[in-house]
């Protein structure tokens, strides 16, 4: 009985949700008629309600409709704001169309009370059309349609009447209270008043929102302001029916979800969007119909570099089961800012999913984050399920990206294709790595050995006889910035003594600069990295990314000298592997 009662309060709440807001001048401006006219407010409203309960039954019943995406529902619903706001905008349209004959038969009536020529049936057009739009917002909503529906016919439409209930009648009183306010204008009843070509604009723009995806962008800052969902996850946990919830041999419970699991952040203000399109997109979009992973990275750090592989084939092997993944990429160095250089490392790296830019670090915050690379999977109802730090475990997150799908398709009542949780990706050698990541800026190179750690500036420094482990030494004149070491003389050079198997170099140049790399006093060779040409064991640096200079096939200690043959060099970390 108590998740009858939330559903109502559902239904009410739906109708100030950020998802909904930007609709509610649709439905006023589709119930004006020159002052309150009830008949027309209820006609819409009831139409909508109708829409919500079919198009919830036929999802259930027809696994044709399943497999329709929500894009779908989005074009058809605002293609047809877009014609009635044109309708507003041109009243004299609805002359020109041949089956709106058959529905203005009482035209010359409507035309003396300065009705705008729309009847009974373009009333119902209006409502109707927002159903599926309507039925995307509520966590409630899904819950009934996922859980209690399957379990108990009776309780399952039961609670769906309460939820169209209280989302018809506040849309009701809304509607009147906007008839009221119209009402009391000198040119309500003209056809050709100012305020009607403005709703008709307006309601252009808004069904233009809804067909390109931009609504999402207008609806995220308003979840900042408030998200109903939370409130309905409150009330779930703490007095829903969650006996009947228990009944479906699928899913834990929302109650034990909320005890267990915390509500993923949305994402925060991104700078731009990679794979979309151009389109703005948010978490709240997918809560209900997509299990969603965040991997957040930066394209320079050679821990993400390592775990990307595993996340585009994730991508590949899940996409068409409902996974969604988004990277978040926050940029840990000034240049990693540029949109221009995560392009090119997108497009580099092969990833085809969406990636946000979160240079302001306000996604990273928003969901407490201290790592590169970290994954985060959020499951259909938005808790987070799985959280992994840095690298390994893929096949524990795999499995767990599984678990959450699988979950996915019985609440959806879709098909799942079991798949192994065996990746084709050869494992990285990490281990016998014995050095730490390295700066060379002064903010943090806390290892430089023949220097002074954290000073800014311009010095000539001499290489000591000896190179001391996990230290570097600069020889030559370098120019010591916040983030990185610039090379000022030519030959200036950098000494490591290091443990592992790789290392990889974090640098860049304005120009082109050859950099000659020795390896225990002798040319590398073969043992140099990918950006080393053997044959001359040199490598050049210019583009601001990760380059790989060293790679064996066993750990041990060895000193690595790098010479820049001209100044410009930019140095900012080394990382082993």
């Amino acid at each position: 009985m108590a998740l009858f009662f939330i559903s109502f309060l559902a239904g009410v709440l739906t109708v100030v949700s950020p998802c909904v807001l930007p609709l509610l001048p649709v439905i006023v401006g589709g119930t004006i008629a020159g002052g309150t006219n009830v008949k027309r407010a209820l006609t819409v409203t009831l139409a909508l309600g109708a829409s919500v309960l079919a198009f919830t039954f036929l999802l259930k019943a027809s696994t044709l409709l399943i497999s329709v995406p929500q894009s779908f529902w989005s074009y058809a619903s605002g293609a047809l704001i877009i014609l009635i706001g044109i309708a507003t905008l041109f009243p004299r349209i609805y002359d020109q169309l041949p089956f709106m004959a058959a529905f203005n038969r009482d035209s010359n009536k409507l035309m003396s009370s300065g009705y705008m020529r729309q009847t009974f049936w373009g009333d119902v057009i209006v409502g109707a059309a927002l159903g599926p739009v309507f039925s995307t917002c509520s966590p409630t909503y899904f819950i009934v349609l996922a859980t209690v529906l399957p379990a108990s016919l009776a309780l399952g439409v039961a609670d769906m009447l309460a939820y169209v209930i209280g989302l018809c009648a506040f849309l009701f009183l809304i509607a009147i209270a906007g008839q009221k306010l119209v009402g009391n204008l000198a040119t309500a009843a003209d056809p050709n008043a100012w305020w009607r070509k403005a709703l008709g604009i307006l309601l252009i723009l808004t069904g233009l929102l809804i067909v390109t995806g931009y609504a999402a962008a207008v609806e995220a800052p308003l979840y900042t302001i408030f998200d109903e969902t939370k409130v309905e996850q409150k009330l779930l946990g703490n007095g829903g029916d969650t006996s009947v919830l228990a009944t479906s041999t699928s899913a834990t419970t929302l109650a034990e979800k909320m005890a267990k699991y915390h509500l993923a952040a949305e994402l925060q203000s991104p700078d731009a969007y990679l794979n979309t399109g151009g389109q703005p997109i948010n978490l709240a979009q997918y809560r209900g119909k997509n299990v969603v992973l965040i991997d957040f990275w930066t394209y320079s750090c050679i821990n993400c570099l390592r775990t990307i592989p595993y996340v585009t084939e994730w991508y590949s092997k899940y996409k068409d089961q409902g996974l969604v993944i988004i990277g978040v990429h926050t940029p840990e160095f000034a240049f990693e800012h540029v949109l221009a250089n995560v392009q090119d490392a997108v497009q580099r790296l092969g990833i085809t999913y969406p990636v946000v830019l979160d240079n302001e670090y306000a996604t990273w915050n928003a969901f407490q984050n201290q790592y590169w690379p970290r994954e985060y999977l959020i499951d259909i109802d938005g808790f987070i399920v799985h959280d992994h730090a840095g690298e390994g475990d893929y096949d524990q997150t795999e499995a767990a990206i599984q678990a959450a799908l699988k979950e996915r398709a019985q609440r959806l009542g879709t098909a799942y294709a079991a798949t192994s949780t065996v990746s084709t990706i050869p494992s990285s050698v990490v281990s016998g790595v014995g050095s730490p990541e390295t700066y060379f800026g002064s903010n943090r190179n806390q290892y430089f050995g023949n220097g002074a750690a954290g000073q800014s500036g311009t010095s000539t420094y001499t290489l000591p006889a000896e190179a001391s482990p996990n230290t570097f030494d600069l020889g030559g004149t370098w120019d010591i910035e916040p983030e990185y070491a610039q090379a000022v003389s030519a030959g200036a050079s950098i000494q490591y003594e290091y443990q592992a198997s790789n290392v990889y170099f974090v640098a860049a140049s304005d120009a082109p600069v050859k950099v000659e790399v020795l390896l225990d006093g002798q040319p590398i060779g073969k043992m140099g990295g990918t950006d080393v040409d053997p044959t001359t064991s040199t490598m050049t640096i210019q583009a601001n990314r990760l380059y790989s200079v060293v790679h064996m096939t066993t750990p041990g200690v060895h000193t690595l000298e790098l010479k820049a043959l001209t100044p410009g060099l930019m140095a900012y970390t080394f990382t082993f592997g």
